[in-house]
């Protein structure tokens, strides 16, 4: 075995903080591509919520990777892996399949032998939704990956852990990362009716950062007060097109409009820290937005490990 493999092997998991947006979601998924995948991992296994950016993250980890469950409603059809032996001599080497989606289509049996064929030919399967075709499968991913408020990278081995833990965690994890999604888009409203533009984003458990060059003329109590009328009102947000979200009947900017809560009034103990935090090595000014987090809560208590 070579050495990378070696390395590889030794890895138990990772947790890295889920990015909001199709540009940040990409690029996090060519880095976890870069770090965790190895080149003898044939069986990848993602698991996550519908919206939750499972497929936008594979692209990033596999650019070019044809997709058979297009967000565009375009499937390919016949699946590929059900016909390995009609690809001829440039079948491909990695395949994909959406198994919540395939099964309603495929027996998990049929779907569980295509997916042991592939592998057994040296062909790279990722499969979406794997907690449902492990019971089918009976043997575990090479490399396992959960996404909800955390990506979860893990390289389980007969010690686990089985797809259904990896499950469980992110299942219960996701609402957090959606209301704090829409708590992240109603502050940007408050702030481009302040004429405030000039931010970038970034993440925090259980909420989101907005991260200025140069320290805004803004009330941060004010704004949180916006919000709270806003979430009060219990507007519909829905998907409108994929840059764009619908708070109310109001198209709003968003690079990945299906990580939201159905409307404003899911939103839980919204808050805005009270005062703008300074990076000390950057001297960048930072808005700290919190879902369901008890006020008191220490800064550095935000990410502390859930052992």
């Amino acid at each position: 075995m070579s050495y990378s493999a070696r390395m590889q092997g030794n890895h138990l998991y990772s947790l890295l903080l889920a990015a909001r947006g199709y540009p940040r979601l990409y690029d996090q998924g060519m880095q976890i591509a870069q770090q965790y995948l190895s080149p003898f991992d044939l069986l990848v296994g993602v698991i996550g919520d519908s919206g939750a950016g499972k497929s936008v993250m594979i692209k990033g980890m596999f650019p070019g990777l044809e997709l058979t469950n297009d967000d565009e409603g375009v499937n390919v059809r016949p699946l590929p892996i059900l016909d390995l032996d009609d690809t001829g001599f440039f079948s491909p080497h990695t395949y994909h399949l959406d198994i919540r989606f395939e099964s309603a289509f495929t027996q998990m049996h049929e779907l569980a032998a295509a997916i042991e064929e592939a592998i057994a030919r040296g062909k790279r399967v990722i499969v979406e939704h794997f907690e449902l075709i492990y019971p089918f499968l009976k043997r575990n991913a090479h490399l396992l990956i959960g996404i909800g408020e955390e990506i979860i990278v893990t390289r389980p081995s007969v010690f686990g852990p089985e797809p259904d833990v990896i499950a469980d965690i992110v299942f219960k994890s996701v609402p957090y990362r959606r209301m704090a999604h829409t708590a992240e888009d109603l502050v940007e409203v408050c702030l481009t009716e302040r004429r405030v533009f000039r931010y970038e984003h970034a993440d925090v458990r259980h909420g989101f950062l907005l991260v200025f060059p140069e320290k805004p003329d803004i009330d941060l109590k004010e704004i949180e007060s916006s919000v709270r009328a806003r979430i009060e009102e219990n507007l519909p947000i829905s998907y409108h097109d994929e840059n764009h979200v619908l708070i109310g009947d109001e198209p709003h900017y968003c690079t990945g409009p299906r990580m939201h809560v159905k409307s404003t009034g899911d939103i839980k103990q919204f808050s805005v820290y009270p005062e703008l935090i300074r990076e000390q090595i950057t001297g960048r000014f930072m808005l700290l937005g919190l879902v369901n987090v008890n006020p008191a809560e220490r800064l550095a208590d935000l990410n502390k490990l859930m052992l």
